[in-house]
Protein backbone atom coordinates (compact mmCIF):
# COMPACT_ATOMS: atom_id res chain seq x y z
CA UNK A 1 0.00 0.00 0.00
CA UNK A 2 1.25 3.46 -0.87
CA UNK A 3 2.19 5.62 2.13
CA UNK A 4 -0.17 8.56 2.83
CA UNK A 5 2.76 10.97 2.61
CA UNK A 6 4.17 9.49 -0.59
CA UNK A 7 5.17 11.82 -3.42
CA UNK A 8 4.74 9.03 -5.97
CA UNK A 9 1.54 6.98 -5.87
CA UNK A 10 1.59 3.40 -7.15
CA UNK A 11 -1.34 1.41 -8.55
CA UNK A 12 -1.40 -1.74 -10.68
CA UNK A 13 -4.27 -3.15 -12.74
CA UNK A 14 -4.39 -5.56 -15.69
CA UNK A 15 -0.66 -5.64 -16.18
CA UNK A 16 -0.12 -1.88 -16.02
CA UNK A 17 1.55 -0.08 -13.11
CA UNK A 18 0.76 3.63 -12.86
CA UNK A 19 3.30 5.81 -11.07
CA UNK A 20 1.62 9.10 -10.26
CA UNK A 21 3.67 12.15 -9.35
CA UNK A 22 1.77 13.50 -6.36
CA UNK A 23 3.51 16.66 -5.18
CA UNK A 24 1.12 19.35 -6.44
CA UNK A 25 2.21 21.87 -3.79
CA UNK A 26 5.41 22.45 -5.77
CA UNK A 27 4.03 21.51 -9.20
CA UNK A 28 5.52 18.02 -9.05
CA UNK A 29 9.04 19.41 -9.02
CA UNK A 30 11.87 16.89 -9.23
CA UNK A 31 12.95 16.98 -5.60
CA UNK A 32 15.31 14.38 -4.18
CA UNK A 33 12.50 12.61 -2.25
CA UNK A 34 10.25 12.49 -5.31
CA UNK A 35 13.02 11.16 -7.55
CA UNK A 36 14.02 8.60 -4.94
CA UNK A 37 10.45 7.32 -4.74
CA UNK A 38 10.09 7.33 -8.52
CA UNK A 39 13.24 5.22 -8.90
CA UNK A 40 11.92 2.78 -6.28
CA UNK A 41 8.55 2.55 -8.03
CA UNK A 42 10.20 1.85 -11.37
CA UNK A 43 12.43 -0.83 -9.84
CA UNK A 44 9.46 -2.55 -8.18
CA UNK A 45 7.48 -2.50 -11.45
CA UNK A 46 10.41 -4.00 -13.36
CA UNK A 47 10.81 -6.75 -10.76
CA UNK A 48 7.10 -7.69 -10.88
CA UNK A 49 6.52 -10.25 -13.67
CA UNK A 50 2.81 -9.39 -13.69
CA UNK A 51 3.58 -5.81 -14.76
CA UNK A 52 3.81 -5.42 -18.53
CA UNK A 53 3.79 -1.64 -18.96
CA UNK A 54 4.28 1.47 -16.84
CA UNK A 55 2.41 4.78 -17.00
CA UNK A 56 3.84 8.02 -15.62
CA UNK A 57 0.89 10.15 -14.50
CA UNK A 58 0.45 13.20 -12.26
CA UNK A 59 -1.94 14.86 -9.86
CA UNK A 60 -2.68 18.59 -9.97
CA UNK A 61 -2.69 20.80 -13.05
CA UNK A 62 1.08 20.52 -13.77
CA UNK A 63 2.82 17.38 -15.02
CA UNK A 64 6.27 18.45 -13.80
CA UNK A 65 7.88 21.86 -13.33
CA UNK A 66 11.45 20.55 -13.54
CA UNK A 67 14.10 20.81 -10.84
CA UNK A 68 13.03 21.72 -7.32
CA UNK A 69 14.61 25.19 -7.23
CA UNK A 70 13.84 25.68 -3.52
CA UNK A 71 15.82 22.55 -2.71
CA UNK A 72 18.53 23.63 -5.15
CA UNK A 73 18.91 27.05 -3.51
CA UNK A 74 19.18 25.44 -0.07
CA UNK A 75 21.90 23.12 -1.34
CA UNK A 76 24.21 25.89 -2.60
CA UNK A 77 25.95 26.09 0.75
CA UNK A 78 27.20 22.52 0.36
CA UNK A 79 28.55 23.16 -3.13
CA UNK A 80 26.33 20.49 -4.71
CA UNK A 81 22.89 20.52 -6.26
CA UNK A 82 20.29 17.71 -6.39
CA UNK A 83 19.80 18.04 -10.16
CA UNK A 84 22.49 15.42 -10.67
CA UNK A 85 20.06 12.71 -9.55
CA UNK A 86 17.85 13.46 -12.53
CA UNK A 87 20.31 11.54 -14.68
CA UNK A 88 19.60 8.38 -12.70
CA UNK A 89 15.87 8.84 -13.25
CA UNK A 90 16.24 9.39 -17.00
CA UNK A 91 18.43 6.30 -17.35
CA UNK A 92 15.95 4.20 -15.36
CA UNK A 93 13.04 5.28 -17.54
CA UNK A 94 14.89 5.10 -20.86
CA UNK A 95 16.48 1.71 -20.19
CA UNK A 96 13.47 0.17 -18.44
CA UNK A 97 12.85 -3.22 -20.11
CA UNK A 98 9.11 -2.59 -19.97
CA UNK A 99 7.34 0.04 -22.09
CA UNK A 100 6.86 3.37 -20.33
CA UNK A 101 4.04 5.75 -21.29
CA UNK A 102 3.98 9.38 -20.12
CA UNK A 103 0.50 10.81 -19.62
CA UNK A 104 0.70 14.60 -19.69
CA UNK A 105 -2.45 16.53 -18.83
CA UNK A 106 -0.78 19.83 -17.99
CA UNK A 107 2.35 21.94 -18.29
CA UNK A 108 5.85 20.50 -18.28
CA UNK A 109 9.03 22.50 -17.96
CA UNK A 110 12.78 21.84 -18.13
CA UNK A 111 13.54 18.51 -16.41
CA UNK A 112 9.94 17.44 -16.85
CA UNK A 113 10.53 17.42 -20.61
CA UNK A 114 13.50 15.11 -20.09
CA UNK A 115 11.21 12.69 -18.28
CA UNK A 116 8.65 12.83 -21.11
CA UNK A 117 11.34 12.28 -23.74
CA UNK A 118 12.75 9.31 -21.83
CA UNK A 119 9.40 7.50 -21.98
CA UNK A 120 8.80 5.21 -24.96
CA UNK A 121 5.41 6.76 -25.66
CA UNK A 122 4.02 10.09 -24.51
CA UNK A 123 0.47 11.35 -24.88
CA UNK A 124 -0.45 14.89 -23.94
CA UNK A 125 -3.48 17.11 -23.89
CA UNK A 126 -3.43 19.55 -26.79
CA UNK A 127 -3.76 22.34 -24.23
CA UNK A 128 -0.66 21.27 -22.28
CA UNK A 129 2.28 23.63 -22.54
CA UNK A 130 6.00 22.97 -22.65
CA UNK A 131 9.19 25.03 -22.41
CA UNK A 132 12.92 24.58 -22.01
CA UNK A 133 13.27 27.43 -19.54
CA UNK A 134 16.84 26.73 -18.39
CA UNK A 135 18.57 29.63 -20.19
CA UNK A 136 16.20 32.08 -18.55
CA UNK A 137 17.58 31.21 -15.12
CA UNK A 138 21.19 31.09 -16.27
CA UNK A 139 21.64 27.34 -16.75
CA UNK A 140 21.42 24.92 -19.69
CA UNK A 141 19.34 21.78 -20.39
CA UNK A 142 22.40 19.56 -20.13
CA UNK A 143 21.28 16.29 -18.51
CA UNK A 144 17.91 16.12 -20.27
CA UNK A 145 19.61 16.52 -23.66
CA UNK A 146 20.49 12.81 -23.50
CA UNK A 147 16.81 11.93 -23.92
CA UNK A 148 15.43 15.07 -25.56
CA UNK A 149 17.77 15.66 -28.48
CA UNK A 150 17.28 12.21 -30.07
CA UNK A 151 13.55 13.07 -30.27
CA UNK A 152 13.90 16.50 -31.90
CA UNK A 153 15.12 17.85 -35.21
CA UNK A 154 18.07 20.23 -34.98
CA UNK A 155 16.13 23.35 -35.99
CA UNK A 156 13.37 22.78 -33.44
CA UNK A 157 15.90 21.98 -30.72
CA UNK A 158 17.89 25.16 -31.41
CA UNK A 159 14.78 27.34 -31.42
CA UNK A 160 13.33 25.96 -28.21
CA UNK A 161 16.59 25.59 -26.25
CA UNK A 162 17.78 29.10 -27.08
CA UNK A 163 14.53 31.06 -26.77
CA UNK A 164 12.96 29.26 -23.82
CA UNK A 165 9.61 30.01 -25.46
CA UNK A 166 6.45 28.14 -24.57
CA UNK A 167 4.80 25.77 -27.05
CA UNK A 168 1.62 23.70 -26.94
CA UNK A 169 0.78 20.03 -27.24
CA UNK A 170 0.20 20.17 -30.98
CA UNK A 171 3.70 21.55 -31.55
CA UNK A 172 5.14 18.96 -29.15
CA UNK A 173 3.65 16.22 -31.33
CA UNK A 174 4.84 17.86 -34.57
CA UNK A 175 8.46 17.96 -33.41
CA UNK A 176 8.46 14.47 -31.89
CA UNK A 177 8.63 15.34 -28.21
CA UNK A 178 5.37 13.45 -27.67
CA UNK A 179 3.74 10.61 -29.58
CA UNK A 180 0.30 12.20 -29.78
CA UNK A 181 -1.64 15.25 -28.62
CA UNK A 182 -5.35 14.80 -28.03
CA UNK A 183 -8.20 16.87 -26.58
CA UNK A 184 -8.03 16.87 -22.79
CA UNK A 185 -11.24 14.87 -22.41
CA UNK A 186 -9.80 12.10 -24.61
CA UNK A 187 -6.46 11.76 -22.81
CA UNK A 188 -7.46 8.90 -20.49
CA UNK A 189 -8.90 6.88 -23.36
CA UNK A 190 -5.85 7.44 -25.55
CA UNK A 191 -3.46 6.20 -22.86
CA UNK A 192 -5.70 3.22 -22.15
CA UNK A 193 -5.65 2.28 -25.85
CA UNK A 194 -1.88 2.31 -25.92
CA UNK A 195 -1.69 0.22 -22.75
CA UNK A 196 -4.21 -2.28 -24.11
CA UNK A 197 -1.93 -2.75 -27.11
CA UNK A 198 1.28 -2.93 -25.09
CA UNK A 199 0.12 -5.74 -22.79
CA UNK A 200 -0.46 -7.94 -25.86
CA UNK A 201 3.27 -7.99 -26.53
CA UNK A 202 5.46 -10.75 -25.11
CA UNK A 203 7.57 -9.42 -22.22
CA UNK A 204 10.86 -10.64 -23.64
CA UNK A 205 10.01 -9.40 -27.11
CA UNK A 206 9.04 -5.96 -25.81
CA UNK A 207 12.36 -5.69 -23.99
CA UNK A 208 14.18 -6.82 -27.13
CA UNK A 209 12.28 -4.34 -29.30
CA UNK A 210 13.30 -1.54 -26.92
CA UNK A 211 16.94 -2.58 -27.33
CA UNK A 212 16.53 -2.43 -31.12
CA UNK A 213 15.17 1.10 -30.85
CA UNK A 214 18.28 2.15 -28.93
CA UNK A 215 20.65 0.37 -31.31
CA UNK A 216 22.87 2.67 -33.38
CA UNK A 217 23.11 1.96 -37.10
CA UNK A 218 26.26 0.02 -37.96
CA UNK A 219 28.69 1.11 -40.69
CA UNK A 220 28.80 -2.38 -42.26
CA UNK A 221 25.28 -3.17 -43.54
CA UNK A 222 25.84 -6.84 -44.51
CA UNK A 223 27.41 -7.59 -41.12
CA UNK A 224 24.58 -5.78 -39.35
CA UNK A 225 21.93 -7.69 -41.31
CA UNK A 226 23.66 -10.97 -40.48
CA UNK A 227 23.74 -10.11 -36.78
CA UNK A 228 20.10 -9.04 -36.79
CA UNK A 229 19.06 -12.20 -38.67
CA UNK A 230 20.68 -14.31 -35.96
CA UNK A 231 18.90 -12.23 -33.32
CA UNK A 232 15.56 -12.73 -35.08
CA UNK A 233 16.11 -16.50 -35.31
CA UNK A 234 16.81 -16.64 -31.59
CA UNK A 235 13.49 -14.96 -30.82
CA UNK A 236 11.55 -17.30 -33.14
CA UNK A 237 13.11 -20.29 -31.38
CA UNK A 238 12.47 -18.92 -27.88
CA UNK A 239 9.62 -20.13 -25.68
CA UNK A 240 7.80 -16.84 -26.27
CA UNK A 241 8.30 -17.08 -30.01
CA UNK A 242 6.99 -20.62 -30.18
CA UNK A 243 3.97 -19.73 -28.02
CA UNK A 244 3.23 -16.63 -30.09
CA UNK A 245 3.29 -18.51 -33.37
CA UNK A 246 1.07 -21.29 -31.98
CA UNK A 247 -1.40 -18.78 -30.51
CA UNK A 248 -1.63 -16.99 -33.86
CA UNK A 249 -2.24 -20.25 -35.71
CA UNK A 250 -4.83 -21.35 -33.14
CA UNK A 251 -6.54 -17.93 -33.18
CA UNK A 252 -6.31 -17.48 -29.41
CA UNK A 253 -4.64 -14.94 -27.12
CA UNK A 254 -1.03 -15.75 -26.28
CA UNK A 255 -0.31 -16.98 -22.75
CA UNK A 256 1.16 -13.65 -21.68
CA UNK A 257 -1.90 -11.53 -22.47
CA UNK A 258 -3.62 -10.55 -19.18
CA UNK A 259 -7.06 -12.07 -18.68
CA UNK A 260 -10.07 -9.81 -18.91
CA UNK A 261 -11.54 -8.77 -15.54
Amino acid sequence: MTSPDALVRVATARGVTTLTLDSPHNRNALSTPLMTQLLAGLADAVADDAVRAIVLDHTGPVFCSGADLKETAAAYASGTVPAGMLGDVLVAVRECPKPVVAKVAGPARAGGLGLIAAADLAVCAQEATFAFTEVRIGVIPAVISATVLPRLGQRAAAELYLTGDTFDGRRAAEIGLVTAAVPADELDAAVERYCASLVKGAPGALAGAKELLRRPAGPDLPAEISELAALSTGYFLSDEGREGVMAFREKRPAAWVPAED
